[in-house]
């Protein structure tokens, strides 16, 4: 017990500050790493990933908020953007954790496993689309949401992988993009964690301490861990070479992906 605690607060700890300095989802970590603790507690195997997933997206509503906070008192938080995005992230993200709620365990972790894939050619490539357009009028930026919380409900993410590029594309400055990404990862954490709760409710087979497909104590631990160290990532965003960082943590993402391969064959 005492162990999965420690793992759960350093897992939350490295999500915090990812989140902050990176704009990535905290999932791309909470993920692989619940993945790997949860059978060793004896949660059976067809509902380690949604698990894994309810509890990531759990989670990021304390990280979202404690890193958004942070980036708004830096004014880079565009809340225009912000109320334009949200109501197709949470139609999106709902819906999408729903039915990821009910999907085979393998299918999950493929789509997983392809998604980190793409997290960290992204990375090393350093490619951004063009900033050629400005941002779509209220129901184009309502329907981006809805792609990208349809993808984060299903690897366990906040949407900066996929927010922080549109973004960009429509000529958001990188810093603000990252912000709002922050903020925006607020309603996807909140839709998606409603629908693992609702998609797991009275699963036969979850061990006690679940709350649907969110599993508690590792909450806790995430949360707490998260939300101290959400602030410290937004300040070094703005202080750090984002670029160099970025690489060194694709290189990881592979090592990661290379292992959840490795598990399935």
């Amino acid at each position: 017990m005492l162990v999965s605690i420690l793992v759960y607060l350093c897992c939350g700890a490295v999500a915090g500050v990812l989140a902050g300095l990176l704009g990535v989802g905290g999932g791309i970590v909470i993920v692989p790493m619940l993945v790997s603790v949860f059978p060793t507690q004896g949660i059976p195997p067809e509902y380690v990933q949604q698990l894994a997933l309810g509890t990531s997206l759990a989670s990021i509503m304390i990280t979202s908020i404690s890193s958004a906070r942070a980036h708004s008192k830096r004014g880079a938080v565009h809340w225009d953007i912000f109320r334009r995005i949200t109501p197709g992230i949470l139609i999106g993200t709902f819906v999408g954790g729903l039915v990821a709620s009910h999907m085979p365990t393998l299918f999950l972790k493929v789509f997983f496993i392809c998604f980190l894939a793409f997290v960290a050619v992204q990375m090393l490539s350093s490619y951004r689309p063009p900033a050629t357009r400005e941002m779509p009028g209220a129901l184009g930026t309502a329907g981006a949401g809805g792609v990208i919380g349809l993808v984060s409900s299903f690897v366990g993410i906040g949407g900066g992988t996929l927010s922080v590029p549109f973004m960009s594309y429509c000529n958001v400055p990188l810093h603000h993009a990252v912000g709002t990404s922050a903020a925006i990862g607020f309603p996807i954490a909140v839709a998606g964690t409603l629908s693992y709760v609702i998609g797991g409710w009275n699963q036969a087979g979850l061990p006690a301490g679940c709350f649907g497909f969110v599993h508690v104590l590792a909450l806790v631990g995430i949360a707490v861990a998260s939300f101290c160290t959400a602030p410290l990532g937004a300040k070094l965003s703005h202080a750090l070479p984002t670029t160099k960082l970025k690489k060194a943590f694709a290189i990881f993402l592979i090592i990661v992906d290379i292992r959840m391969i490795a598990a399935l064959l």
